[in-house]
């Protein structure tokens, strides 16, 4: 009884699917009938005509065996050529992928932070805009400048030791400003590692022994004396001044002979000052040079960030918060428009 049921089934299926095939080969006869009658010596098969090849080549398998006026190549041509323009339409559709772009706004303010400092480069500029409570990655910021990430610099060898006691370190240090007359002005500086901070700074024309003992009494009053304060081989620094050192309990470690690199603290702080103010100045005397330092030192510990101190202050600056949407940032020049500070202007 099954196998008859079966059987009658099979026989069904046949029937239809013959039906089927019957009525799509009469119906790629009529459409070629259709061409074939239009008013034209030599008929041209329209765009409507392809797609309906192509289309009944996808529901019947025999469509070849009623095929006349064009040849069955051609009619995977057209198939192949209606698959490119389908992808070529498709890719001109953009779908945007990975993070979201940075705003114009936080954009236009990095060239802008760009344009007003031309000495700063991708890390003080995303300190800034941290400052500012933009969070934008420093390789964000790296692209929009166009600037190649920086190789690190060689690490001096005792960097352990550094690390581990740079709470209790100090350095000092000298470097010449030229004047306007040619004349050499020395800038002493006293700084600590443990926050970058400059406890000193002070200019003289003639540095003396017994002048460097009193701007290291006025660096460390009141027992606030470090541990280790080190220092270079510079004639200036005779036995006068260790045992001035010495007798404040403080332990003068010097650095080897040619190797600026082992004081690394006080010699980026001479790099910075000179490339971010005494670049820039004419020095006309003494006066005029204590009172460029004092505003950069203002500068220094209270707005600049520094990449040492994950891009903050060495006096510590908080994160300021934008008050309002209509708010913009506004730009507070300092060091006579050397540089700046940006804050989120008041809601009107």
């Amino acid at each position: 009884m099954l196998d008859r049921l079966a059987l009658m089934l099979r026989w069904l299926r046949a029937v239809c699917r013959l039906r089927s095939d019957l009525a799509l080969e009469n119906l790629a006869l009529r459409q070629q009938l259709t061409v074939l009658s239009r008013r034209h010596p030599h008929p041209r098969l329209t765009s409507g005509d392809r797609f309906f090849w192509v289309m009944l080549r996808r529901v019947w398998v025999k469509w070849t065996d009623s095929l006349i006026i064009v040849k069955p190549d051609t009619v995977v041509g057209w198939h192949r050529a209606g698959f490119r323009l389908y992808w070529r339409l498709r890719s001109r559709v953009k779908i945007r992928v990975g993070r979201p772009r940075t705003g114009q706004e936080i954009r236009d303010l990095i060239h802008r932070m760009a344009a007003e400092n031309g000495t700063w480069g991708a890390p003080r500029i995303h300190g800034e805009l941290l400052k500012l409570g933009v969070v934008v990655s420093e390789r964000t910021v790296s692209r929009y400048l166009q600037d190649q990430p920086r190789n690190p610099a060689s690490r001096p060898s005792w960097l352990a030791f550094l690390r581990n006691h740079r709470e209790a370190i100090a350095a000092m240090d000298l470097f010449t400003v030229p004047t306007v007359s040619f004349r050499l002005l020395y800038v002493f500086f006293v700084i600590s590692h443990a926050r970058r901070q400059v406890l000193r700074a002070d200019v003289t024309e003639h540095p003396t022994a017994s002048w460097i003992t009193q701007q290291l009494r006025e660096a460390f009053p009141g027992g606030s004396a470090p541990k280790y304060l080190l220092l270079d081989r510079d004639s200036t620094f005779d036995r006068q001044v260790l045992g001035s050192v010495e007798n404040m309990s403080i332990t003068p470690v010097r650095t080897a002979f040619r190797s600026p690199w082992q004081n690394g603290v006080a010699e980026r702080w001479v790099e910075s000052c000179r490339r971010d103010v005494m670049d820039h100045v004419l020095v006309v005397n003494e006066r005029h040079a204590r009172r460029v330092l004092a505003e950069y030192l203002t500068y220094y510990h209270e707005d600049r960030t520094h990449y040492a101190l994950a891009k903050d202050p060495p006096l510590c600056r908080s994160v300021a918060e934008r008050p309002s949407p209509q708010s913009k940032v506004v730009g507070s020049p300092r060091v006579g428009g050397l540089h700046h500070r940006y804050e989120w202007s008041q809601a009107a």
